[in-house]
């Protein structure tokens, strides 16, 4: 887990940059029962092929996996639970108005704890083809080495 600025990051979902084209991002608390809040203060999460889903005008965060709590007992969630997303009608309705448009989903970015509370950054995306990823990936390279080859310029 990370600081930065009253931010203390839990789990940060960098595949969702390589598979998907992030467009928009936004904020939303995520309903939790206590002993996944216990795990989460452990640092353990996992937002790698989670998604969200819209569901009776509501939104719900599937297959984002957050351990049992080692000191719970039989009381313990389940890792793989469908939880609910807290966002307001507003929200809700233009998030509505782009999942419309065909090919666009909403993916978990990073799982962070804000003033104490659990909140979830997530963001509106359109799925990579298997070119446009090996483009980034070419793009980054000629980056890095840009940067290594001023770098040893400036010696």
């Amino acid at each position: 887990m990370s600081e930065t600025g009253g931010i203390k990051i839990i789990s940060d979902n960098r595949k969702a940059f390589h598979n998907y084209t992030v467009e928009e991002k936004f904020e939303a608390g995520i309903v939790l029962k206590g002993t996944e809040v216990k795990s989460l203060r452990e640092g353990k999460a996992n937002l790698q092929d989670s998604y969200g889903l819209l569901k009776g005008g509501e939104l719900f965060l599937l297959n984002a996996h957050i351990p049992p709590y080692k000191m719970g007992n039989r009381e313990n969630h389940d890792p793989l639970r469908t939880r609910k997303l807290l966002l307001n009608r507003s929200e809700l309705s233009k998030l509505w108005g782009k999942l419309e448009t065909q090919g666009y989903s909403v993916i978990p970015l990073k799982m962070y704890f804000k003033k104490g509370l659990v909140k979830l950054e997530m963001g509106i995306a359109k799925g990579k083809k298997s070119h446009d990823k090996r483009q980034a990936t070419k793009e980054k390279e000629v980056k890095r080495a840009m940067a290594k080859l001023t770098k040893k310029a400036a010696r």
